[in-house]
């Protein structure tokens, strides 16, 4: 089950956070390759976050899956995520960070 975690430093008790929950979850799915109904996608607003020496809107985000993970689906993700948070939250794709971590990639060393 892949789940993303965003944080934001932005206020969003009144935005409506609606558009970027479907959006996200479809394109984690689509890029990753699992149903909809897997994605777990969670967001965090009001945060102490300062990116290049400033408080302006910023968002880090971290996505953990169960393999379906390689560079150029980082790639996508980050090209894909970064684009919904500008224009859902308006952040701009230069001030979000994406964490990728996939679980599988560690046990083949176990």
């Amino acid at each position: 089950m892949p789940c993303l975690y965003i944080s934001t430093n932005l206020n969003l008790d009144e935005v409506d956070t609606d558009p970027l929950f479907s959006q996200a979850t479809k394109a984690v799915a689509s890029i990753i390759g699992r149903p909809e109904h897997f994605v777990m996608v969670i967001l965090k607003g009001s945060l102490a976050i300062r990116f290049n020496g400033n408080k302006e809107p910023a968002a880090y985000a971290e996505i953990v899956s169960m393999g379906g993970i390689n560079i150029e689906v980082k790639r996508r993700l980050i090209a894909t995520l970064g684009t919904i948070l500008e224009n859902t939250l308006s952040i701009p794709t230069t001030r979000f960070v994406l964490k990728v971590y996939d679980i599988n990639a560690n046990r083949s060393k176990l």
